[in-house]
C-alpha cells in the first residue's frame, strides 16, 4: 500500500461500516487484510474522496477526473514523467505500492497506450479500489496481489519504462525495498532509457533520503531530486521525490516551469546537485 508521509488536506471523517456500494464508492470504514480502510469525502470536491490505510491518508482520487492528483508528490511524478516520455508512446509503467491506484488512473488517461501493472499486498484492499473506482480493465491496468520485492524479481529484464516505489508502512518504506540488491532488481526490470522513482518520506535530518540517493545512485548513472525547499533545507518532515535513469533527468526546462507553478512550489536537483547531496551517505545492504 502507499500512504503520504505528510497531510496535505483535512478532512471530516463519518463513521460506520456500511456495505459496498454497488455502483461507485461509499463513505465508511472496511477490514482489509492489513487493518482498515477507510473511505472519507473531500469536503472540498463532491467528486473527490480520500482513502485512510489504518488511520494514515494514502490516496486521493477525484472520480470525475483522474488528471486530478491531490498530493504533492504525486502531482511531481506526473510531471518528472510528462517531461521526458512522449504522450503517444506505449508506456510501460509498475507501480510497486497501489493504494487507490492514483497515478495508475492519471497515466491510463494521459498515456491512452500505456499497459500498466499496479503490484498492491493487500488483496481486499485491491479488490475494494477496483469496486469503488471506474479502473481500466487488462491488459490496460493489472492489479496484482503480492509483496512489492518479491513480484519485481520475477519480472522479465527490460520490460518496464518506468518504474514508481510508492510503498509504506505507516510512514516508513520497508527497508528490503531500499537497499542495492533490490534496486538492482529494478535496474534489471527497466528498458534502456527507463525511469525509477521513489517516493521517500523522511524527517528533518534527511538522514534516510540521502543513503536512498545514495543507493540509487550506485546502481543508475543519472540521478534527480524533486522537493520543495524548506524540505530540501531540512525543515521539515515530508516528502522528496528521487528518480534514477541511465540517461540524463530532470533538466527539461518544461519541468522547472511546472515544478514552480504548484500550489506547493518544488525545485528539481540534477545529478550533479543529488550526488554533493548523498556524499557521504551508506548504500543500504540486504
Amino acid at each position: 500500500m502507499n500512504t503520504v508521509a505528510k497531510g496535505t488536506r483535512k478532512t471530516r471523517t463519518r463513521s460506520g461500516t456500511p456495505e459496498r456500494g454497488e455502483s461507485g464508492p461509499v463513505a465508511g470504514t472496511f477490514p482489509i487484510d492489513t487493518g482498515t480502510c477507510e473511505l472519507v469525502r473531500d469536503q472540498y470536491s463532491d467528486d473527490s474522496w480520500i482513502i485512510q490505510i489504518n488511520g494514515v491518508p494514502s490516496s486521493h482520487v477525484n472520480v470525475a477526473d483522474p488528471t486530478v492528483l491531490d498530493f504533492e508528490y504525486m502531482r511531481w511524478i506526473a510531471h518528472l514523467v510528462d517531461s521526458e516520455r512522449d504522450k503517444t508512446e506505449r508506456l510501460r509503467v509498475l507501480h510497486l505500492g497501489g493504494g487507490a491506484c492514483s497515478m495508475a488512473r492519471y497515466f491510463a488517461a494521459t498515456y491512452p497506450d500505456a499497459r500498466q501493472v499496479v503490484v498492491e499486498i493487500d488483496g481486499a484492499l485491491a479488490e475494494l479500489v477496483r469496486d469503488w473506482f471506474d479502473l481500466p480493465r487488462a491488459p490496460l491496468l493489472r492489479i496484482r496481489v503480492g509483496e512489492a520485492r518479491a513480484v519485481t524479481e520475477t519480472l522479465t529484464e527490460s520490460t518496464r519504462d518506468v518504474v514508481i516505489r510508492d510503498v509504506f508502512a505507516g510512514n516508513t518504506t520497508p527497508t528490503p525495498l531500499t537497499t542495492g540488491q533490490f534496486t538492482t532488481h529494478v535496474r534489471r526490470v527497466l528498458a534502456p532509457g527507463g525511469i525509477y522513482i521513489v517516493n521517500c518520506g523522511d524527517t528533518p535530518d534527511l538522514q534516510g533520503a540521502r543513503s536512498e540517493a545514495a543507493t540509487i545512485g550506485a546502481q543508475f548513472e543519472h540521478m534527480a531530486i524533486i522537493a520543495d525547499p524548506a524540505m530540501l533545507k531540512g525543515r521539515r518532515y515530508g516528502n522528496m521525490i528521487i528518480a534514477g535513469s541511465d540517461v540524463p533527468i530532470g533538466g527539461q526546462p518544461a519541468l522547472a516551469r511546472e515544478l514552480l507553478g504548484g500550489g506547493v512550489p518544488a525545485h528539481v536537483w540534477q545529478d550533479a546537485e543529488v550526488r554533493k547531496f548523498a556524499a557521504n551517505a551508506p548504500v543500504r545492504q540486504d
